[in-house]
This record gives structure tokens, C-alpha cells and sequence, in this order.
């Protein structure tokens, strides 16, 4: 079968600052990394030996991954694997991308956030010109806050046109329409953003074709429900996949609410629902 996993381990430091981020400045103790990284290398081993299943991954840590050795010899391990169809992370872009070059490139993307403030412009545009000189998949995003719009806007100017910005909306901001114009002027998809989904006994591909994996293996349908599954390790899991409608009444996060089956966002994403890029001429489908 087609298997998404949501990855999640035991990592939450992070080395940049961000003040509307919980795991700003975090450090994680030497335990702590050592017991990240055994859970890591668990879920490659499992991964590697799943080769009954088609497998899509996304590894989103609460800290950055890729400052992390492990987590890049993850990426490129998982990126050679025959029936993995594509291995993706979330990161902050502060690490060299040189490990790039070791991956496939047809199947390792990149979701890449730039936080102005935490880092120079011109060094975050430097490496995603890097990911594009070596072939990497990877879109742009950047938190729609007003303090913001005009990094975002230069980051835009200066990206190659084929690189897709993607704005977030900023929790618990109001946009007005004036004001949401001006993100969506840069995003075409921001309004899908802008408001929460009601999601309510709705039908989501979580719990059925695409998982929530935590360090020790627990499986959940979404990182947002916390009803569990089974765990991978033993299968039991397996017996609880099945069509499902949401229990949360709405959904507010893209890698969530991108499941729901009431929303077109397989379509929009096609080929780049895990790495956040658009299929040509999807911008055009609206929230």
C-alpha cells in the first residue's frame, strides 16, 4: 500500500530565537540527543526493511533536524531506498547543504522556513540557491506576520520564479481582508491558510493512508489527535487503518488539514504534498 509517515521523535532544541516559537533556544541534553538518535535510526531501520509498502516520509521535529548529523544521513539513507517515493523535512535552512549532494535528488525535498531576524537574508538565500544549483526540491515559506511582508517580499524577488513562497498565517492573527491581500499577492494559496478548516466529522486521509510516528514508535492518525493506533514496531497498527472522519472540530495547520478529503490540496500539492510544492498552474485553485 501508499504509506505516509509523519515522523516525529524525542528532538526539541532549536538554534534560532523565533519569539512566537515554544522550542525557541531549546537545548536538549546529551541524553536526550542520544535517546533522538537511537529513535531515529529505529525508524530508518524499519523504513529500510517495510518494503511491502510504498512509503512518502516527513520528518517534522519540534527543534532543527538538520543541525543534526543523524537526521541528514536519515534523509540521504531513506532517499536510495527503492519503495521510498519521496523523504522530506522541515527545517530552518541553517545548515550547509552540502550532504545534499549525497542524497537522490529525486526523491529527497526540502520545506525550508526563513525567519527574518534569525538569520542573514543573503545567507538564506545563498543555500536555497545552493538546493536549486544541486537539483533539491524545495519550497520557501516565511510566518505572515506584519513585520515581515517586506523580507517576504524581497525573498520573492530574489528567489528563482520556480521556487514556490508559501505564508503562513500567523497564530492567533486577525487578517483583514486589505491586509490578507497583500500575502496573498505573494502566496496565490494563502487564503487557505488564513482561516482555520472546520474539519468535524469530515473524511481524512489520516488514520487511513497517512500516520502520526512518534520516538517510540506509537502510531496516532495526525500529530493533532492523540488517540493511538498501535505502534509500528509490532504491526498493531496495521489492524486499525481504515477510513476515518476527523474527531477535532477544526484544523489549522497545513500538515494537517492538507489531508482532509473536503479540501482539493491533493490536487494543488500534487507530486509535492510532504515538501509543500504546487503542481504547475495549481496556484490558480483558491481557498
Amino acid at each position: 500500500m501508499d504509506l505516509t509517515l509523519l515522523y516525529r521523535g524525542p528532538l526539541a532544541s532549536c538554534d534560532y530565537d523565533c519569539p512566537y516559537c515554544p522550542f525557541a533556544k531549546r537545548r536538549d541534553s546529551r541524553a536526550q540527543l542520544t535517546a533522538d538518535r537511537a529513535a531515529l535510526e529505529r525508524f530508518v531501520d524499519w523504513a529500510a526493511a517495510n518494503t511491502g509498502d510504498r512509503l512518502s516520509v516527513l520528518f517534522t521535529p519540534w527543534g532543527e533536524g538538520l543541525v543534526r548529523s543523524w537526521y541528514r544521513r536519515a534523509l540521504v539513507e531513506l532517499s536510495h531506498l527503492p519503495h521510498v517515493r519521496r523523504v522530506a523535512i522541515q527545517t530552518n535552512l541553517s545548515c550547509r547543504t552540502g550532504w545534499t549532494a549525497e542524497a537522490d535528488p529525486d526523491t529527497l525535498a526540502l520545506w525550508c522556513t526563513y525567519h527574518p531576524g534569525q538569520t542573514p537574508f543573503d545567507r538564506f538565500l545563498t543555500r536555497c540557491r545552493e538546493l536549486a544549483d544541486g537539483g533539491i526540491r524545495f519550497s520557501v515559506g516565511v510566518v505572515g506576520l506584519p513585520a515581515h511582508l517586506e523580507e517576504a517580499r524581497r525573498l520573492r524577488a530574489e528567489l528563482p520564479p520556480e521556487v514556490y513562497l508559501w505564508i503562513n498565517a500567523a497564530e492567533g492573527h486577525r487578517y483583514s481582508d486589505p491586509e490578507a491581500a497583500l500575502w496573498t499577492a505573494l502566496d496565490p494559496l494563502f487564503p487557505y491558510s488564513r482561516h482555520p478548516h472546520r474539519s468535524a466529522g469530515l473524511p481524512c486521509r489520516t488514520g487511513e493512508s497517512v500516520i502520526s510516528v512518534d520516538g517510540e514508535g506509537t502510531v496516532r492518525r495526525c500529530h493533532f489527535v492523540k488517540a493511538e493506533l498501535g505502534n509500528l514496531y509490532d504491526n498493531s497498527y496495521r489492524a486499525a487503518l481504515r477510513p476515518r472522519a476527523c474527531p477535532l472540530a477544526t484544523c489549522d495547520c497545513h500538515i494537517g488539514y492538507v489531508h482532509l478529503e473536503t479540501l482539493p490540496l491533493y490536487d494543488v500539492f500534487a507530486g509535492g504534498v510532504l515538501e509543500r510544492i504546487p503542481a504547475p498552474g495549481a496556484d490558480r485553485i483558491r481557498g
